[in-house]
């Protein structure tokens, strides 16, 4: 039998301690190894004990869940999920939380929740985290960041080669425009803030991002990814235009698709393999209507969403970036792009940026006549 995964559970509230440790005490897999009642606490018995994971409340007396994920990353990496209140303050400090390391977060439960749906959740993004190589994250981030040896890659082998009768490229009914469209999951705000805070004020394309996130969450997403962008960052809402130097995250449990005036549509349709927004159901859409000029972009992320949309965008001639593993805090969502043969650059995480706005110069370059050299 493997050996259970030690988790540190931090919470002031006794009850909600009590909560936590049941919880996690009916999977086999898990063992709490012990609990804290401040965030000063927890960095202590982090250093102590070494868990493998920290649930993390966010608001506690002494040192708040914030400040405490900051001082364990900087003493003792581990991955912490964090357990955050409904309510603005509470989901902006998770993001914050998300920023500075923390793997995931989930809502915390009330009285009156379905704890079966809380158990799964909590239970699952755990087992998630305790696959993090918070060493090798940090590591490999400084690396690609200051060393000349972490450049993009090519693929191996281009994504046309590998798929058999590939459908002819079609134009798409926007003429002549570009689109970014980004999906991502978990460690995807930590990534977001990364790339978005770097791509250029006169960006020659929208920027479309699914992030697989619950409602207020994005809302805050949002206001976050625009405090720190020479973009225009918000939430997206039905009848948005799309246009150069702004970039529309799909809101919580909304789906978001594009019509052929270039605009955006928000449905409540059914969830794609349990995900609404899902970044199949957005990659579809921006293929079916900009064609060539779609631009995706996969990052860190569980599971293989945006995987089947991808094939759509390169049977559309577009093109696609993918994560490098060695940044990623999950390699899964880019590892599905990479394993299918679509990605037609894949890059580390701190030049994710420069290769967009790269390769949104070159397709310009292309239509202008100048020959220009492909991924």
């Amino acid at each position: 039998m493997p050996v259970p995964i030690k988790v540190l559970v931090v919470d002031d509230s006794a009850f909600m301690r009590r909560v936590i440790a049941d919880i996690l005490s009916q999977d086999p897999e898990l063992s709490v190894i012990g609990v804290a009642h401040n965030g000063q606490e927890a960095v202590k018995r982090v250093e102590q004990l070494r868990p493998d994971v920290v649930t993390m409340d966010v608001e506690m007396p002494v040192l708040d869940g914030l400040a405490a994920v900051e001082q364990i990353m900087a003493k003792a990496p581990t991955p912490v999920v964090m357990l955050s209140n409904l309510t603005a303050e509470g989901a902006m400090t998770t993001i914050k939380a998300l920023e500075l390391g923390a793997v995931d977060f989930i809502c915390k439960p009330a009285p009156h929740d379905n704890l079966d749906s809380v158990r799964k959740e909590l239970i699952t993004k755990i087992k998630v985290a305790s696959q993090v190589n918070m060493a090798l994250g940090r590591r490999e981030r400084n690396r690609v960041s200051h060393g000349p040896s972490g450049g993009e890659q090519r693929a191996e082998t281009p994504a046309a080669d590998r798929r058999t009768e590939a459908p002819a490229p079609v134009g798409g009914r926007v003429a002549g425009q570009q689109v970014v469209a980004i999906g991502t999951s978990t460690g995807g705000p930590r990534a977001l803030h990364e790339v978005v805070s770097q791509l250029p004020a006169d960006l020659p394309a929208g920027v479309l991002i699914v992030q697989h996130m619950p409602p207020g969450f994005t809302h805050s997403l949002a206001e976050r990814l625009n405090a720190i962008s020479a973009l225009e960052v918000r939430e997206a809402g039905s009848g948005d235009r799309i246009r150069p130097g702004k970039v529309f995250l799909a809101p919580g449990d909304f789906h978001m698709m594009v019509n052929g005036r270039g605009e955006i549509v928000l449905n409540q349709n059914p969830p794609v393999a349990s995900l609404r927004p899902s970044v199949d159901v957005m990659f579809k859409s921006v293929a079916e209507v900009y064609g060539a000029g779609t631009l995706a972009v996969v990052l860190t992320g569980m599971g293989s969403d945006g995987a089947k949309g991808v094939a759509d965008i390169k049977a559309a001639g577009g093109r696609v970036i993918a994560e490098h593993q060695s940044t990623c805090v999950v390699y899964g969502m880019p590892r599905a792009v990479v394993d299918g043969g679509y990605a037609d650059m894949v890059v580390p995480l701190p030049r994710v940026a420069e290769a967009i706005a790269r390769a949104l110069k070159d397709r310009n370059n292309e239509r202008g006549g100048e020959r220009v050299e492909a991924f």
